[in-house]
């Protein structure tokens, strides 16, 4: 598989012949709306077995085979060449497909509304064959120990059919905003979090969930060690069934970090505790702040540096976004940027005639443009190139797998990607 990024001038068709592919295939591959109308900038994938690499002034034999994990004497052997040769600037070298980890993959789905839209039903179909896990968000729970169910339509149908294990995600949330006095009450109410395991239990039978994961967020400080006993328990439970358990935490860099999304989020005990975890390690550039990258690539390695210092990593799943946000500039506090998703963000470059850029320091595509009210706008989101330096990123530091935020945002690439990085691991 090719990462190839348009440069000005450059027509599908050159493209095409540069990598020995075809116009329908990279079509096809990309989804792309019209292959005449390409954006400067734009990372589009071309589907071959392997990929090319053009010489860089510096560059040697040796160089390029510890970048890309070969040996010099591989290289100029699949390339017919000496192993004194020269490499001439803008040589092209052909490089062997890499050897695949083993990863699992996860990916929430949240259907609002009194229905669930057939665009989300076709998108969990679409990424289920990626998926270990499928999380349908959100079971509520309630202050008396009951559940409020999310429309589930045909997605236990949809895991069951990719061999998909479908996951209970339980939140403390209210009139969708997490609830510390909710968690207070699951936590510390003995009687009612009886009530509460149970009926759990009588739920993922009902459905056939075997991953069940709390996404239990904004709790007190206090409940801190209330949560890992709680955590403890469910576990001894639901391992009774067979099933997995897991949670999600917040984006911590240190155990001293205190806050209320951070404090009570133990990282080293729910290591001990849970299967695996899931780290949000995006946001950083949300919906009601600045402009800037949602995952930039150097505060997501801390958090999962840290993360890897104190949970096992083959625990431990990166949260990745599915979509970037559009803000109107300049930013005034109470305003909200608009989510967009990868391929919505390259037509508004293309409607608006505007070259993409890459942050090399975020490892993540950006541009701005002037809407038709005068307004200047930044966008920011992800590419082939962002979820490549992710995907790296998993395997440098032998992580378990990714956790999307979440299904119904077109990103092609990404899917393509996982199959060319990755075996992903069905249970």
């Amino acid at each position: 598989m090719q990462i190839h990024v348009v440069q000005q001038g450059q027509t599908l068709s050159q493209i095409a012949q540069m990598y020995g592919s075809a116009v329908v295939d990279i079509t096809e591959a990309n989804q792309l709306p019209n292959p005449n109308n390409l954006v400067v900038g734009q990372a589009i994938v071309i589907p071959i077995i392997g990929s090319f690499y053009f010489v860089q002034p510096g560059d040697s034999l040796w160089s390029i085979s510890r970048r890309f994990r070969t040996t010099p004497q591989e290289l100029a052997r699949i390339n017919a060449l000496s192993m004194n040769q020269i490499l001439p600037v803008g040589f092209r070298l052909y490089l062997p497909q890499q050897p695949k980890s083993n990863a699992e993959f996860n990916a929430y789905v949240e259907p609002r509304g009194n229905t669930v839209a057939p665009e989300l039903e076709t998108a969990a179909r679409d990424a289920a064959p990626y998926l270990t896990y499928l999380a349908p968000f959100s079971f509520q729970a309630m202050r008396d120990g009951t559940l409020k169910e999310p429309l589930l339509n045909h997605f236990p149908a949809i895991a069951e059919a990719n061999n998909t294990i479908l996951m209970m995600v339980i939140t403390n949330q209210e009139k969708d905003q997490f609830s510390d006095q909710l968690g207070r009450i699951l936590l510390n109410d003995l009687a009612i979090q009886n009530k509460f395991l149970n009926n759990i239990v009588s739920t993922a039978k009902k459905y056939g969930f075997r991953d069940i994961h709390f996404d239990f967020e904004f709790l007190r400080p206090a409940d801190r060690e209330a949560y890992n006993t709680f955590l403890r328990k469910a576990r001894n439970r639901f391992k009774q069934e067979g099933w997995f358990i897991s949670s999600a935490l917040a984006p911590k860099t240190s155990a001293a970090q205190t806050g209320a999304w951070y404090t009570a989020h133990d990282y080293k005990a729910h290591g001990e505790i849970v299967d695996f975890v899931v780290i949000m390690t995006y946001e950083w550039g949300y919906s009601g702040g600045p402009a800037q990258a949602v995952s930039p690539i150097g505060p997501v390695r801390e958090v999962l540096e840290y993360a890897a210092s104190e949970i096992p990593p083959q625990k431990i799943m990166m949260g990745q976004n599915l979509y970037g946000y559009d803000w109107t500039l300049p930013f005034v506090q109470g305003s909200i940027a608009r989510a967009v998703s990868p391929q919505q963000a390259i037509q508004i470059a293309l409607e608006h005639k505007v070259a993409i850029e890459y942050n090399a320091k975020a490892q993540a595509p950006t541009f701005r443009y002037t809407a038709t009210d005068g307004k200047q706008h930044e966008v920011w989101f992800e590419d082939a190139r962002s979820i490549q330096a992710k995907f790296d990123l998993i395997k440098e530091l032998n992580l378990r797998g990714m956790s999307y935020w979440k299904l119904g945002l077109s990103f092609p690439q990404n899917w393509l990607l996982i199959e060319e990085n990755f075996t992903v691991v069905k249970r």
